[in-house]
Order: C-alpha cells, then sequence, then structure tokens
C-alpha cells in the first residue's frame, strides 16, 4: 500500500465512525440504531474500561483492543474511532486551512489533568471523567444541542404538511429540558470549535484523559512515523499540515506521544521522507528497539481484531413502546402547600445502585436521546456534585414504561446493566409516597383516580374515604410491596406545585414482590351466542 493512501482510508474510517455514532444520538424515529449500539461503540476507550471494570466479559474488552492499536500503530484511535477526535477535524476544515507550525508539548498540563482525573475516579468522583472525556462531549453535543435542533425541524415539517393534507410525518415530543447540560454542551464545542481552528487538536493533546493516556502508551508503538534522513529536503510541508503541531522538519523528529496518526503528513511529502516504519526502519529513532517485541504485539494485534470482530455483540431490538399517556383532566381548586419529602433520587432500573450508577456512569446521554418515553433527563446535584449530569428519572413530563427495558440495552459503561422484561418490571427503583393533604379528593371532595389509573402493578389502589349519605369518595392507597416506582402515578397526578403522590428513590433498588393478579369470574352459560 502507498503511504500517500493512509489518509483517505483513514479519513473514510473516522467519516463511518462518525457517522454511525452520531446516528445512536439522533435516531429519534427509533429505526435501528439500538440494535448495532454495542457493536457500533464496542471500541471507545472509557466506556468500553468502565464496563470492564463492572464485568470482565468479552464484550467490554474493546478498550483492550484499543491499547492493543495503540502500541502497534501510536494513537490511531484518536484520528479514526474517536468521535470528539473527527468532530474537531470536520470544525477545523470548515474554520478554513491553514498552516501549522512545530510547538513544543504542554506536558504539564495534559499530564496534571490525567493525574487529577485518575485521583478522583480512585477516591469515588468521576466529575473530571465526565467533563473531558471525548465519547461523552460528543454524546452531549449531539444530544442537548443537535437532537433539539432536528426535533423542532422535524415538527416544523410535520406541521406545513398537515396544513397540506399530508399526515405520513408526525411530530414528536420534546425532551426535558436540562439547562446545565445544554451549557457545558455548548461550552465544549465553543472550546473545541475554537481549538481545532486555530491549533487544530491542541484539546486532544492537553485536556482530554484519554488523549494522553493513549499518547504515553505511543512512545512504545512499534509502528510510527520516522524520517529518512537522506531522503528529506527540509520543505517544510509535512509540519504545515500536522494539526497535532509534533513534526519538528528542522530536527527531523516526530513527537510519537502527540502524533494522532492522522497521516497528513505522509499525504503531501513529495520525496517519501516520512515513512511509517518499525525499529528496523530507516530514520532517526530507530536504534536501540527490540524486533522481537515488534513481532510479538503484529501477532497480537492480529489476534485481538478477530476478537473485536467476535465481541460486538449487537443488542436485539425492543418492542414498540408507548408514550406515555397524557395526565386527565382534573383540575384542582387551589394549589397545594405540602412539599414532597425526596430523600433520593431514582436512578434508571438497571443501575442497581446510585453508589454503583454514579461511579460508572460518563453522562454521554446516549440513554436520554434513547428513551421512548422521555423520562430520563440530565440532573443538576440530585446525586451531588460529582453526579452531575448523569440522568436521573423525571416523572414531570413522562413516567418509566413498564415493558420498556431501552436503557439498559445501550448503556456503554456498565452503569446501567442489562434486564429482561420480567425482571424489570420488578425492579423496584423507588416507592410512591402519598401526601392526604395535598390530594383533590381531600381539597376539593371530588374523586379524581388519576394515580390509580396509570399504576401498571396496582400498587395504588383506590379506598373508600369519608363516604357520607349520597357520596362514594375513594382515595388512594399504597401497597409499598408491589409498587416499582414507575412514576405513572406521580406523572398523572394532577396536583400543583407539589404532588399529592411522588415517587421517593431507593439508594439501592429492591426487587418487588408479584403483584397479585385477580381471576376474572366466567360469565354465565345461557345457551345463547352473545348473552349480553
Amino acid at each position: 500500500m502507498q503511504l500517500g493512501s493512509l489518509k483517505p482510508l483513514r479519513v473514510a474510517v473516522a467519516a463511518i465512525f462518525l457517522g454511525l455514532t452520531a446516528f445512536l444520538f439522533l435516531d429519534f424515529r427509533e429505526i435501528g440504531a439500538r440494535s448495532m449500539a454495542d457493536a457500533v461503540l464496542y471500541l471507545q476507550f472509557a466506556p468500553s474500561f468502565l464496563n470492564f471494570l463492572e464485568a470482565a466479559t468479552l464484550g467490554a474488552t474493546g478498550f483492550l483492543i484499543v491499547i492493543v492499536l495503540t502500541l502497534a500503530f501510536g494513537r490511531v484511535y484518536c484520528s479514526t474511532i474517536c468521535p470528539l477526535g473527527a468532530l474537531q477535524d470536520v470544525l477545523g476544515r470548515l474554520g478554513g486551512r491553514r498552516r501549522y507550525r512545530f510547538t513544543k508539548a504542554h506536558n504539564g498540563i495534559r499530564y496534571a489533568v490525567l493525574g487529577l482525573t485518575v485521583v478522583l475516579f480512585v477516591a469515588g468522583s468521576g466529575l473530571l471523567l465526565n467533563l473531558l472525556e471525548p465519547f461523552s462531549n460528543f454524546g452531549r453535543i449531539l444530544s442537548n444541542l443537535v437532537r433539539p435542533l432536528l426535533l423542532a425541524a422535524n415538527n416544523l415539517a410535520a406541521l406545513v404538511f398537515e396544513q397540506a393534507g399530508y399526515h405520513g410525518l408526525y411530530r414528536v415530543r420534546w425532551p426535558a429540558i436540562a439547562p446545565l447540560s445544554m451549557g457545558v454542551a455548548l461550552a465544549m464545542l465553543l472550546l473545541v470549535g475554537w481549538l481545532s481552528t486555530g491549533r487544530g487538536r491542541l484539546y486532544c493533546n492537553t485536556l482530554c484523559p484519554v488523549g494522553t493516556l493513549l499518547g504515553i502508551l505511543s512512545r512504545f508503538s512499534v509502528f510510527r512515523i520516522r524520517f529518512d534522513s537522506g531522503a528529506c529536503r527540509e520543505c517544510g510541508r509535512c509540519e504545515r499540515v500536522c494539526k497535532a503541531e509534533c513534526i519538528d522538519f528542522k530536527a527531523q523528529s516526530v513527537d510519537a506521544s502527540r502524533c494522532v496518526g492522522c497521516y497528513n503528513c505522509l499525504a503531501v511529502c513529495p520525496d517519501n521522507a516520512l515513512r511509517l516504519s518499525g525499529a528496523s526502519g530507516s530514520g532517526s529513532g530507530g536504534a536501540g528497539e527490540n524486533p522481537g517485541r515488534r513481532k510479538f504485539l503484529i501477532g497480537l494485534v492480529a489476534g485481538s481484531v478477530g476478537l473485536a470482530a467476535t465481541g460486538a455483540n449487537a443488542a436485539s431490538p425492543p418492542s414498540a413502546m408507548s408514550d406515555a399517556a397524557p395526565p386527565p383532566a382534573v383540575t384542582p381548586s387551589r394549589s397545594t402547600t405540602v412539599p414532597e419529602k425526596r430523600t433520593s433520587p431514582v436512578s434508571p432500573p438497571g443501575s442497581r445502585s446510585i453508589k454503583h450508577f454514579t461511579s460508572r456512569c460518563t453522562a454521554c446521554h446516549l440513554c436520554v436521546s434513547a428513551c421512548p418515553s422521555r423520562v430520563l433527563a440530565p440532573s443538576l446535584f440530585e446525586y451531588g456534585l460529582s453526579g452531575m449530569m448523569q440522568p436521573r428519572m423525571s416523572f414531570q413530563s413522562a413516567h418509566c414504561n413498564f415493558d420498556c427495558t431501552v436503557c439498559s440495552e445501550i448503556c456503554p459503561s456498565g452503569a446501567i446493566l442489562p434486564l429482561s422484561k420480567e425482571r424489570k418490571q420488578r425492579t423496584q427503583v423507588g416507592v410512591a409516597q402519598f401526601i392526604r393533604e395535598n390530594c383533590v379528593v381531600y381539597t376539593d371532595n371530588t374523586n379524581c383516580g388519576a394515580c390509580s389509573e396509570h399504576c401498571p402493578t396496582k400498587a395504588v389502589h383506590m379506598v373508600p374515604y369519608l363516604n357520607g349519605p349520597g357520596r362514594k369518595l375513594v382515595i388512594p392507597e399504597v401497597n409499598a410491596a408491589i409498587c416499582v416506582g414507575c412514576g405513572g402515578c406521580e406523572h398523572a397526578c394532577p396536583t400543583r406545585p407539589y404532588k399529592a403522590i411522588y415517587v421517593n428513590g431507593n439508594p439501592s433498588h429492591k426487587l418487588a414482590e408479584k403483584p397479585v393478579v385477580e381471576k376474572m369470574e366466567p360469565l354465565p352459560d345461557t345457551g345463547e351466542d352473545f348473552p349480553f
């Protein structure tokens, strides 16, 4: 293969990863993104590593493949697989072509950021990892900024077509607005856009902890870009197109720890003075390296590629999910006065516990984008400072569909573990709490029953309440043993500003008892085909 063809090959692979990853976050029509999530996200470094910490299975070894590839070929992850890296290339190209120049590495910044990220993570806080990890930043940009624009365009187009009598395009529900997440996503987009248009991959070589870690490993890579000093006539073209600013053509050196493997230099060199070679190849830096290690790594890479091909298990597509039902038409006559006493937020089914969830979640918001009922929303400080932007169950605008397991099927980091439909229907993420003084039955002496209607397990049921002559009032009662905390009751409750019934989260998820299914009485046999 000609070295000049490595760049278009790299661009093609990066475009495929960028397009498929974006599709996961933007597939609001649910036309198949979830079925390919495991395969697309298998090689995303940080989510794969966190998933491996939870369960050391074959499907969670993508980060090991990336490590092997880095030891063999340098930081090809940053130039092909990382979606934020590809986004920086796109933004840099939109900003116009510019000439780069060699700069010294900002090692103090990059290693301090990596060290602090590791220290905080070991101490139990993923805050810095969540803020700087590239895949999660890319996900938040698409989920919080691009997806709303796409939904707005769809709904506007649907409205226009409806006026013209065409109903093939339908409007979709808006997700919950999370100002903090939108602000962080916008700030990150502006930051990487500014850096990429002016300094290429400076973000990757200063603030990205994944880039810095892979940069350390790439110092030991077998195949790397090297100068053939006898062929170089010091034209400087390689340095001017190096977006990592790591090529010094005068010194004929390439900083392997910052090189992101874009291969721009190979494509522009008129004399083939730059080569992608191993330790035995010509050029500086080849002396003293072990050829046996190179052969070992080549064999390891070949085996790892086969492992990657078999390890990416695609999730089976879920059944169609219905939207959350709208609240009832009952209108309270007065505002409620008794606040809810929430002691814990509600983490998604499959997250096991808030401690487990916050220690594994990178706030990529893939589950927020994929949730059919839109019940998942980015948190503010409900999980504490280190858990900000991590998804929580928000029942203000939706409830969790009883049969839905989508979030557990697409979480790439193991924060939300896979659940079968039967297991999910008994996973108790919280328990409904009833405040009688807020209920319209108590305040307005009128029946409602919305909470009981929307309870899938009938943990919320209606019982007689202060029935006088000619009155048949019923009021909610909660059976905590069979409540799963789906939020159907809270979402349907019409009282404002405080709910008469709400879900208080379980810090550690429990297993609810099976609800008692009442058998229907058989119809009497009258001998007629239609007894009614």
